[in-house]
């Protein structure tokens, strides 16, 4: 497996808090990857870190198979924030000029061809534009660069459903015109189920599990039928969560073997189901498991 992004014992700390600790990731080249997980999961300190915003306190990250935040390895990721880093008293005609004077492989017709496709106005300032106006402005900005890596840390959060939309849709145009690696951090389930091909849920500093979502749906289940200890069920079948009432028991379960026990009823799971399974606490009373290739 390519990784775009590779961590080992990667922290972060802010006097004696530890924003990030001992996070150890791969994420792999040629998808479009969700990174969730609950608020200080250490979502957006590992994407700042990656993005060369920040320098790590312990371990390392690499980024395309370099050093995060060296001159080589900035000119070939995009970023794009959850506040939308635009400048608002510099026009959008202003904020094209600075990403050509600030990046090396500019794509001029690139960024005047989204813009004008956005109906965005060149003179207007950015602080005149709604906020799915200045989403979409930050986005041409990253893919401008042409970048092979582009990282995005909940940039729709605070837009509107339609403005997400028009987002993710854009993105998605974007990903399939020049074939890039993505990493999408985000809250909203239903923008990763609609964008992303690959998962990986972080709790803690720690992956709880990765892999490409139609491999990790096909291999989940819930259980339920009388009440019975996880320690009964079968060494193939990886209990992620459970859940009792005097008389019955509920599993979510990840096994690749066929389950024929005739007292379990057994149901698939959404990718919401998938996620909140994982980020259960106590996450450490349940191993690690490893990433799908």
């Amino acid at each position: 497996m390519t990784a775009v992004l590779q961590a080992r014992g990667l922290g972060k700390r802010y006097g004696r808090r530890w924003a990030l600790r001992d996070c150890t990731i791969d994420i792999p080249a040629g998808h479009v990857v969700g990174l969730v997980g609950p608020n200080g999961a250490g979502k957006t300190t590992l994407l700042k870190l990656a993005g060369g915003q920040l320098a790590p306190t312990s371990g390392s990250v690499a980024v395309l198979g370099g050093p995060a935040g060296g001159p080589a390895q900035l000119a070939k990721v995009g970023f794009v924030a959850q506040d939308t880093p635009v400048y608002a008293g510099l026009s959008v005609a202003d904020h094209l000029r600075l990403g050509a004077r600030l990046n090396r492989g500019w794509d001029a017709a690139l960024a005047r061809n989204r813009i004008g496709q956005l109906g965005l106005d060149l003179s207007h300032r950015a602080g005149n534009l709604s906020g799915g106006q200045r989403a979409q402005l930050a986005l041409t900005l990253g893919l401008a660069k042409r970048p092979e890596l582009l990282i995005l840390d909940e940039p729709v959060a605070s837009l509107d459903p339609l403005a997400r939309r028009e987002f993710l849709q854009g993105l998605m145009e974007a990903v399939a015109e020049h074939e890039l690696s993505v990493v999408l951090s985000s809250h909203l389930v239903a923008d990763l189920e609609r964008t992303c091909d690959y998962l990986i849920v972080l709790v803690d500093s720690r992956v709880r599990v990765a892999g490409q979502i139609e491999n990790l749906l096909a291999t989940h289940h819930r259980l339920t039928g009388p009440r019975r200890d996880p320690g009964r069920l079968p060494a193939d079948q990886h209990v992620v969560s459970a859940r009792h009432t005097d008389r019955q028991s509920t599993f979510v379960v990840r096994t690749e073997a066929p389950i024929h026990d005739p007292a379990w009823t057994v149901s698939g799971l959404s990718l919401e189901d998938l996620v909140l399974a994982y980020m259960e606490k106590p996450a450490a009373a349940r191993p690690l498991l490893e990433v799908q290739q």
